[in-house]
């Protein structure tokens, strides 16, 4: 089932005019070009990167009467948060029982409770800030790939009911059309508390408000140096030098040689994503009748939605153990995803594109200061509220709240001997988790497996 190599070229799946930008990034409304303003020679506070953890962070700052700058080696949200899909979790991977084990039960609840604190702070953050970037609360279908997944989903799902006070509802297979259009999946869950927005309104909607708060963001313009001396940090950049009281360190996915101690502790994984060109309405609402972002539990996970709009479907997930092309990516996406929605073969896609995300060597998103920087990273390709949170809470920690506080800021950020921030490991290990999802499915659906 999902992850087959399919030989499909672009012409056989590709609009004549399709663009390898973010559709995100061609369905917005406003822009938000590179702020044209000389480099400061010194800052209070500066910011490396300008994705959701940068600007939350500045705004904070900003708002706090610090003289705040932030840079970004390309295009001011160049990174993937105006790459992702749009879906708000509550960003924690590891169950209650496992971060129980490791870490504690008080621990273990309190990591727990910062995904649900970040779902609910970003809401309050759009509304507050007035940002148009169609935020909904539309609930997720978490679909089951296999009957062993769906028993596994049904008992988590009571757990966290039980234990942690989530909501969460089962949908057994013979309801699962009123949730999602296909025959595919086994079941799943629906998490009614889990949200969509519009990626690139989102970060449009930050840079306004950070710029309004007096924070200066220049794109195009590397950090190629930091060096901490007795009263603060020398930062090279591609247009000069800049004295800083505070550094921040917001690059997630796109973290590299600048800052060897962080690198060797994130995983940079590529997430690839599609969309179709616009689709008939009563197919839409066929598809996604009560409009819910969708992902599935096989390893190498998928996620889908309606745009905003109801227009067309846009699909993601990894196509390849190793990184690929767009062009390459599309057809792929295209395959997996017309097995998930069969009636979407009469259609084509009109956008492929790429961005980059973080794992972390123990699934969680890390918040602290390592030799007097400050970083938030690691959101394990659910960082729209998490880095945006973090961020936040990485600003206040620069002005010295108390507030800043959060329960990652003990955990160890751990890496392993001989990484070095380049994943070798990574294409046998996709490679195994896709051959693996591959035989679930087929044993599932009662089909002999053939060769891997």
């Amino acid at each position: 089932m999902f992850g087959t190599d399919v030989k499909l070229s672009l012409s056989d799946v590709m609009t004549n005019d399709w663009s390898d930008q973010p559709y995100w990034v061609c369905s917005s409304t406003s822009a938000n070009p590179t702020q044209t303003s000389d480099l400061p020679g010194s800052v209070d506070v500066l910011v490396v990167g300008s994705g959701y953890t940068g600007l939350n962070a500045a705004i904070e700052t900003a708002r706090g009467g610090r003289t705040t700058l932030v840079l970004d080696a390309e295009a001011l949200g160049h990174g993937c948060s105006t790459r992702n899909g749009g879906q708000i979790s509550t960003s924690i991977k590891p169950s209650l029982a496992k971060l129980s084990a490791k870490h504690g039960a008080g621990p273990g609840r309190a990591i727990r409770a910062e995904g649900e604190t970040a779902l609910e702070w970003i809401e309050d953050r759009i509304t507050a800030e007035g940002i148009d970037c169609d935020f909904r609360r539309v609930g997720r279908f978490h679909a089951a790939h296999s009957v062993q997944s769906y028993e596994h989903l049904t008992r988590d799902a009571e757990k966290m009911t039980r234990e942690e006070g989530i909501e969460a509802h089962v949908i057994p297979r013979a309801e699962q059309r009123a949730e999602l259009g296909s025959d595919l999946y086994h079941g799943g869950v629906v998490f009614p508390r889990h949200a969509s927005l519009h990626p690139a309104r989102y970060h449009n909607g930050l840079l306004d408000v950070a710029r309004n708060a007096g924070a200066t963001a220049i794109g195009h313009c590397a950090v190629t140096g930091i060096e901490r001396g007795a009263n603060g940090f020398t930062v090279t950049t591609a247009l000069g030098t800049v004295r800083a009281r505070d550094v921040i360190v917001a690059t997630n996915g796109y973290t590299g040689g600048l800052t060897p101690w962080l690198q060797r502790r994130v995983i940079p994984i590529g997430s690839y994503v599609v969309a179709t060109e616009p689709l008939p309405d009563d197919l839409m609402t066929r598809l996604f009748p009560k409009n819910r972002i969708a992902s599935d539990t096989c390893k190498v996970v998928y996620y889908f939605r309606a745009s905003p709009d109801r227009r067309r479907v846009v699909f993601g997930g990894r196509v390849s153990a190793g990184e690929t092309e767009t062009n390459v990516s599309g057809p792929r996406l295209y395959e997996d995803m017309c097995r998930i929605f069969p009636e979407l073969r009469d259609y084509r896609l009109s956008h492929s594109w790429m961005g980059t995300v973080a794992y972390t060597f123990d699934e969680l998103a890390h918040v602290g200061v390592h030799d007097g920087v400050h970083y938030a990273m690691g959101y394990c390709g659910s960082g729209v509220s998490m880095a945006s949170y973090l961020g936040m809470r990485a600003g206040q920690k620069v002005l010295g709240l108390a507030e800043g506080r959060t329960a990652f800021d003990d955990l160890p950020f751990s890496t392993r001997p001989l990484y070095s921030g380049k994943p070798w490991f990574l294409p046998p290990m996709v490679a195994w988790y896709r051959w693996r999802d591959r035989m679930q499915h087929r044993r599932a659906t009662g089909k002999v497996a053939s060769s891997a």
